[in-house]
C-alpha cells in the first residue's frame, strides 16, 4: 500500500505536536515538509476567508490537497473551499487519530471527507449552478456541452467519425469539429488522449 506524504501546519505548537503524533503512528503516512507534501493538515480556528488565505500562502506543491482541523464554525462558501483544494474538514473536538488518518488518506486519493451539512450545502450550490447558470447555456459542470459528452461517449465505444455522425444525425465535419474543440479546451494532445481523459475524469 502506497504511503502518503503528509505535512502539518499550524500556529499552535501544542496542536502541531498532537496532530503529528496522530499521523506518525500510521504506517500509511510519512511526515514530510509542507513543500514536499501530497496532503497538508492545517489547524485553523474556523473555516473562513482567513483560513483560505492561509492556504494560498503555504509553499505547498500545486497539486497538494488540504485537510483542515478547525476549532469550529464554517463561514465560507463550500465552492470556495473546494477551489482551494480542501478535501477534508474535521472539527477538533471530534477528531481522533483514526479519523485524521482516514481524512488524509481520502484527500490523497481525491476523495472528500466533509461534515454532512457541508456536503449538503455543496450539492445545493452545484444544483443551483447547473440549473440557473450552466443548464440554460447547454453546459454541464465539466464545462462541456451535452453534445460534447455524447460525442466523447460514442468515440470511447470505438465508433468512427462517420458512425458517430450517423448516430447523432450530424455531418462528419461537425463531429470532427466537436472533438477538436473539446481537445483544445481540455488541453489534450490528440483525440485518444481526450477520450482517455474524459473516462478518467468520470465525464463519460
Amino acid at each position: 500500500m502506497k504511503t502518503v506524504r503528509a505535512a502539518v501546519q499550524t500556529e499552535e505548537p501544542l496542536t502541531e505536536t498532537a496532530l503529528k503524533a496522530c499521523l506518525i503512528r500510521s504506517p500509511q503516512i510519512t511526515l514530510t515538509a509542507v513543500e514536499e507534501a501530497e496532503v497538508v493538515v492545517v489547524g485553523v480556528q474556523r473555516v473562513d476567508a482567513a483560513a483560505l488565505e492561509l492556504l494560498s500562502g503555504l509553499p505547498s506543491p500545486a497539486r497538494a490537497r488540504f485537510v483542515l482541523v478547525a476549532d469550529g464554525g464554517w463561514y465560507a462558501e463550500p465552492a470556495a473551499v473546494v477551489r482551494h483544494r480542501v478535501r477534508a474538514v474535521l472539527w477538533r473536538a471530534e477528531a481522533d487519530a483514526a479519523k485524521l488518518v482516514r481524512a488524509v488518506r481520502a484527500a490523497a486519493l481525491g476523495q472528500a471527507y466533509l461534515p454532512g451539512n457541508v456536503q449538503g450545502r455543496l450539492l445545493d450550490q452545484l444544483e443551483h449552478i447547473q440549473r440557473e447558470v450552466l443548464g440554460p447555456r447547454g453546459l454541464t459542470a465539466s464545462g462541456l456541452s451535452h453534445r460534447d459528452l455524447e460525442v466523447l461517449r460514442l468515440a470511447s465505444a470505438g465508433m468512427t467519425l462517420p458512425e458517430i455522425a450517423a448516430e447523432l444525425n450530424y455531418s462528419e465535419r461537425t463531429i470532427k469539429n466537436v472533438l477538436t474543440s473539446v481537445q483544445l479546451r481540455l488541453g489534450m494532445r490528440n483525440r485518444v488522449h481526450t477520450v482517455a481523459h474524459a473516462i478518467r475524469a468520470g465525464l463519460i
